[in-house]
């Protein structure tokens, strides 16, 4: 085990056990800072001055690189539920990602670094969901935009080869009618649309959920980003109120996947609407939000999350081969 592995291991854990978000992004940190160290025996206070790096993880890269399990993993794994072991296998499973943005609107590096990324995690498929035109201050695609992205996403899989694909997507606005922020007919072009609300988030309780009914029942919507739109660390954001058992109920109904957004301040949804969902029948996807390669790292979190409360692969749609994925859209398993 690399000392990046292990602290990643140790972060899917501690999200297992519901710890601070600010300690799980704590290790994803340190594994990004410590991922091209030259293998052998590295010391502790020498790594603890790499940026992200603190006393603690740093005792644990020092452990890992000598070939020994850190002992604070160790500790962890000894007292993780036997669940946590399946929510791992989960997270091995995994065949894609569902929400990654990239220069295109609000991400930090180019489309083709995304695809390099998430191919080298292993994925076989990840649908590009850059942002719509509203959201002007991420660089929303308007639809000549998103127009050639298409050929950008076309001229990546030219030369990825069959073993990878990246997806046509959009994070999609959900406008306040409930419609979506983009050309119908090119949104019916795309492999997946994911639809979240970024405006209004504090509307009142009934026009919020009329207002996500209606988008999660549009037949061109795969997966309904980020429900509540909170944010859990710094000055935060309260979550969002609607009728959540009529939004998953729609969900459930449509074949609409619930997402379980990885990004640490998000946690979307919490634990009890995840619950909820899981009750009312729905699919889900794992993603990472990611705006930036190593954020794709995160996805084990999410299924630590979903394996939790007792979900399978079957439900989970980012675990699924590409053919499935794209051949279930509709509803269809």
């Amino acid at each position: 085990m690399t000392p990046d592995e292990a602290l990643r291991r140790i972060a899917f854990l501690l999200e297992w056990r519901g710890a601070s978000p600010y300690r799980v992004r704590a290790f994803h940190t340190a594994a990004d800072a410590v991922r091209e160290l030259p293998p052998g025996p590295v010391d502790s206070a020498r790594v603890a001055r790499l940026r992200g790096v603190g006393p603690v993880t740093a005792e644990v890269i020092a452990q890992a690189s000598s070939g020994a399990v850190p002992s604070y993993l160790a500790r962890l794994q000894a007292e993780a539920d036997p669940g946590a072991l399946a929510g791992w296998d989960l997270a091995a499973a995994s065949t894609g990602d569902c929400h990654l943005h990239s220069d295109w609107s609000d991400g930090g590096s180019p489309l083709e670094d995304m695809a390099d990324a998430a191919l080298a995690l292993g994925h076989r498929w990840a649908v590009l969901t850059d942002h719509s035109p509203r959201l002007t201050i991420a660089h929303g695609l308007s639809a000549e935009r998103l127009e050639r992205q298409l050929e950008a996403v076309a001229a990546v899989n030219s030369r990825t080869g069959p073993d990878f694909r990246l997806l046509t997507g959009i994070e999609c606005d959900i406008l306040e009618d409930g419609s979506l922020d983009q050309d119908e007919d090119l949104l019916g072009r795309l492999d997946i649309v994911v639809a979240s609300v970024h405006s209004k988030l504090r509307s009142e309780p009934e026009p919020m959920t009329a207002r996500m009914v209606a988008a999660v029942r549009n037949p061109h919507v795969d997966v309904l980003g980020h429900c509540t739109g909170r944010i859990i660390t710094g000055r935060g954001r309260p979550q969002s109120r609607f009728d959540a058992d009529a939004v998953f109920a729609a969900c459930a109904e449509g074949g609409t996947a619930v997402e379980i957004n990885c990004r640490p301040e998000r946690r979307d949804p919490p634990d009890d609407l995840l619950a909820r969902a899981a009750a009312a029948g729905c699919r889900f996807a794992v993603d990472t939000d990611a705006h930036a390669p190593e954020q794709l790292r995160w996805q084990s979190t999410g299924y630590a999350r979903a394996a939790r409360i007792g979900l399978g692969g079957d439900r989970l749609i980012t675990t699924w081969p590409l053919e499935r994925l794209l051949t279930g859209r509709s509803g269809q398993s």
